[in-house]
C-alpha cells in the first residue's frame, strides 16, 4: 500500500481568518477558500497542505497533535510569530530548548533551536 500525506486538518471557529494568519506565519499559497473549508499549502501543487474546517466547538485542552518547525533563527523566528499574533504558551514542558507557542486560535506548536550535528 502507498499513502501519500496530503494534508493536516486543523479544527477552528474562523477557518479562513485562521488560514490566513498560518498562510502568512509560514509563507504559503492560499489553495481553497470556501465557507466550510481554508486550504493552504507551501505551494500550489505541493503537499502537504494545512487544512482548516469549521468545528462549532472552542478548544480547551492540549493538542494531542502539534507541529515543530525549526528556523534558522530561533529569536528571530519567535519574535516574528510574535508581532504576527502568536503568543508563548504553557503546557508543563518546563525549560527547553524550543520555544511553545499558540496560535491566535490556542493551538500549540513550537519554534525548535538550531539543529546539532
Amino acid at each position: 500500500m502507498t499513502l501519500e500525506w496530503e494534508q493536516v486538518v486543523v479544527d477552528a471557529a474562523d477557518p479562513g481568518a485562521l488560514g490566513r494568519w498560518w498562510a502568512e506565519a509560514l509563507g504559503w499559497v492560499v489553495v481553497g477558500d470556501l465557507p466550510d473549508e481554508f486550504e493552504i499549502r507551501p505551494q500550489k501543487d505541493r503537499l502537504p497542505g494545512l487544512l482548516f474546517a469549521p468545528v462549532p466547538e472552542g478548544k480547551t485542552v492540549k493538542n494531542r497533535l502539534h507541529l515543530d518547525f525549526r528556523p534558522v533563527d530561533q529569536e528571530a523566528e519567535v519574535a516574528r510569530l510574535l508581532a504576527l499574533g502568536a503568543r508563548h504558551a504553557d503546557v508543563g514542558q518546563g525549560e527547553q530548548s524550543w520555544v511553545t507557542l499558540a496560535d491566535p486560535e490556542g493551538n500549540e506548536f513550537c519554534v525548535l533551536g538550531p539543529r546539532h550535528g
